[in-house]
Formats: C-alpha cells, structure tokens, sequence
C-alpha cells in the first residue's frame, strides 16, 4: 500500500496496513535536523512521512494598497476595503511553480500531498490586528461578509491550480478557536465563516480531493458545522483545549478523519522521555485503527531537542507498524 493509498483509505475509513504518519517539523527545527540529518527532506524519508503539507502560490490581496490605505487612514477598517480592487490574480501560472515542485517531489515518495490556503478569519488577520478584526466582525459584519465572499472566489480559483497540479486535498487553515472556546460568537461564525467555508468544500468535492480544516483550540460548539460544512479531515482536535478524543469517537467519528494526536502544547519537547512514551502510547491506545493519521498537533517548537524529537518518532514509527 503506499502513502497516498494508505492516507486516502484513512479518511475514507477504509482498512489499512498501518497508521499513517506525519509531523509539522520543518518550521522550528530545520537548523538542527538539517545538521543531524542532512536535511528535512531526509528526516521525512528516515520516518517514512506518509503525507506532505505544502505551502506557496500567490497572496491573496495587494500589499501596496493595504500600505497606501494605512497611510491614508487613521485606521483600516473593513468599509474602506469593499469599494477597492484589493484581490490578485490568482490565475499566474508561474505563482504556481513552487507548489508544482513540491508536489513533484512528494508523489515520488508517493506521499499524501495536502495544499494550505487561508480560510476567511485567518486570511484577514494578516490585514486586520486579530484584536481588531474581532471587533470589525461585530461593528462591520455586512462588509466583512462581502470580502469574504470575494475572497471565497479567489480562493476557488487559486484551489484549481492547485488541483491541477496534482493535491490530493485543499486544506483550509482558519484558526477560530481559543483554549477554551471560540474567539467569537456562533451566531457571527455561521453567517460570516459557513456559508463561505461550504461554498469552498464543495467545490473541492466536486474537483474529486478531499478538504480538511485545520483550525486551532476549543471548536465545539461549532463542531455540527464543521459536519455541516462536510470537511473530510480535521487538525488537530486539541485535546489540550478541551476537544477530548471521546467526544470525538462517540459523536464525530463517522463523520470525518483526525490529524493530531501528537500535542506540542502539553506534550512533545515538554515532557521527560518516560511521560512522553507514556502519552503517545495513551494517544494510539485511543485512535490506533480508528480515521486518525498521526501528527503533531502544530508545529514543533523550537524548545524541543533534537533527542526529544528523535525519541519521539521512533517510537511513532514502532507504534504504526505493531
């Protein structure tokens, strides 16, 4: 079975010979795994990473008029942004190459490769302060609905280009989660985040990938959404705030795959060895064998030791094949 099959049949529910696995590493750790290992790339070969998550394309807005609406303003606020042409063009074949190559690279692996587009929250907290932005939703939601809606346009044009060039899933980052709730209301997710995250998954579908939401912190009360919405795959129910894998296996688990399980908050590059192998082994004893690809939980942060790191995938490794 190779990775893409063994990946696929994970989010479909389908048996496999083994858990596949993958981590967030590359963004703290590159230095020292470059040094140990020669580089990333051969990490990922050494653990047998069953997936890719790939970055690259265009930016979805111009920075030169966010700058020149700054200079102007006194303060940038959602309404000055809907009479302007604030949006790229997605359709540059060239702003593509990086995600081809990438893609070119992983399928020779025959990797599960996943492409990462901003959602609608996240997207506009590169333009927005997220403190402002939360206030915007509540003081501007007429107009914020409408630059979300323009930007769910780009981003279907920008999700084509990626499938043509090979994903296998679109993976819609829009963190709305805190520790220990939403950062903002329901009633404000489903009218300005729903209607635009469907009209995207569904687009998805009907281009025959798979869409997966990555979205940080405590979900649950928009978790029938998400169902709603019909993501294939979520990242990375954290358990750490407050998404408890029983609540995922009694309720969720028909509905749509996990990517998580291994927590860089509470876990990995924290704890002692012997706590660590005692939490992954919790982790499998859990999700082994259920629609679970095994991941850290975000990124590994950069307090984590080369050993940590090293103790901790071997162990995955073991643990995926027993």
């Amino acid at each position: 079975m190779t990775s893409t099959e063994r990946v696929r049949n994970t989010i479909l529910g389908l048996p496999v010979d083994r858990q596949p696995v993958y981590g967030w590493v590359e963004a703290n750790l590159k230095e020292p795994i470059t040094k140990e290992f020669g580089s990333v790339e051969a990490f990922e070969d050494h653990y047998e990473f069953d997936a890719a998550h790939i970055f690259g394309g265009p930016s979805f807005y111009k920075q030169e008029l966010i700058d020149r609406l700054r200079a102007e303003n006194e303060e940038l606020t959602p309404d000055l942004l809907v009479d302007e042409d604030l949006f790229t063009d997605p359709d540059v074949p060239a702003d593509y190459e990086n995600i081809a190559r990438a893609i070119a690279f992983h399928k020779e692996r025959e990797r599960f490769c996943y492409v990462q587009t901003p959602g609608f929250f996240e997207a506009f907290n590169s333009i927005f302060p997220i403190e402002e932005h939360l206030l915007w939703m509540a003081m501007y939601p007429d107009e914020l609905g409408e630059l979300y809606a323009r930007l769910a346009e780009w981003t279907i044009r920008f999700i084509d280009r990626c499938i043509d060039a090979g994903a296998d899933m679109i993976h819609i980052s829009d963190d709305w989660g805190a520790q220990n709730d939403l950062m903002f209301s329901p009633a404000l997710w489903e009218q300005l985040i729903f209607p635009n995250m469907k009209k995207l998954v569904d687009h998805v579908h009907r281009r025959g990938v798979f869409a997966s939401l990555h979205s940080d912190g405590c979900v649950r009360r928009v978790t029938d959404g998400i169902v709603r919405i019909g993501f294939d795959l979520v990242h990375p129910w954290q358990e750490s705030a407050g998404m408890d894998y029983d609540l995922y296996l009694e309720k969720y688990s028909d509905k749509f795959a996990i990517l998580g399980g291994v927590c860089v908050q509470t876990a990995l590059g924290l704890l002692p060895q012997d706590r660590l192998e005692k939490e992954i082994r919790r982790v499998f004893g859990l999700l082994k064998g259920k629609r679970w690809v095994c991941c850290t939980t975000h990124y590994v942060q950069d307090h984590c030791s080369m050993e940590d790191l090293k103790f901790a995938f071997d162990l995955i490794y073991r643990l995926a094949r027993e």
